[in-house]
């Protein structure tokens, strides 16, 4: 959920002072799109043994995606900082009220909404790649797949609030934020665009992530079992479903 201005919050610039800019990079766009592509494969195969190992592998690409967004976060391109869209609640709920207002508040990057979505969805990831490692890994008991299945559906839940805050800030901002994250452009002030798109870098992430799966794909058990050999704790699991329905 993104917007523009000067100042983080701000009402909004007539759009005949504006013009289109650059707001996101590149490796953002690229983490953005292939996290929602690596969290809803996962999401979507999480069920079936069938298909476990592309399970793991969308799962291990999700973490690595995390930990370079992290990174990326405190090092990265101006709006891709934490430090230019994480705002206190007083911020939050300032923006959630301006919303009702006919000049609703903007800011060139996240909007302190958006970001509190950004953060907790950040989080859960981080929290749905341990649980699934340690479960996978028989690092606990089976427990952790009940936690890690419930921090899936919770992490599907705050997708779907993103997705709405974003398109409630399109309606509200009249601008189209999915296609600002496709082409990393906004309406905003010349002076306000970063300089560098850093398309070296998405290049890098782009094939460090086809060469991880190729790999995964190369690694995979050969004959029926395509997913490779269930843990102890998968059988476990399988096994007493096989008794329920006995």
């Amino acid at each position: 959920m993104t917007n523009i201005n000067t100042s983080p919050t701000t009402p909004s610039t007539p759009a005949s002072h504006t013009t289109k800019i650059l707001i996101w990079d590149a490796p953002v766009r690229v983490f953005h799109w292939l996290l929602v592509l690596s969290f809803l494969g996962a999401y979507i195969t999480a069920e079936s043994e069938r298909w476990r190992l592309l399970h793991v592998t969308l799962g291990y690409t999700l973490g690595g995606l995390v930990a370079f967004r992290i990174l990326w976060g405190l090092m990265g391109t101006r709006y891709a900082r934490f430090s230019s869209f994480v705002k206190g609640p007083s911020a939050v709920l300032a923006y959630l009220r301006s919303l009702k207002s006919p000049q609703p508040e903007h800011s060139v990057g996240h909007n302190p909404a958006g970001a509190v979505a950004i953060v907790l969805l950040l989080l859960s990831s981080v929290a749905l790649v341990a649980t699934g490692w340690a479960f996978y890994h028989e690092v606990g008991g089976e427990w952790l797949s009940e936690v890690h299945e419930v921090v899936g559906n919770l992490m599907l839940l705050l997708v779907g609030v993103h997705v709405a805050g974003v398109v409630v800030a399109s309606w509200r901002h009249r601008e189209n934020l999915v296609r600002a994250m496709v082409t990393g452009k906004k309406d905003g002030q010349p002076q306000q665009g970063i300089k560098r798109a850093w398309w070296s870098l998405a290049g890098v992430m782009v094939l460090t992530v086809l060469n991880y799966w190729w790999l995964q794909w190369q690694s995979a058990p050969s004959g029926a079992d395509t997913a490779g050999a269930p843990t102890k704790a998968l059988e476990i699991k399988k096994a007493a479903r096989d008794g329920d329905d006995d």
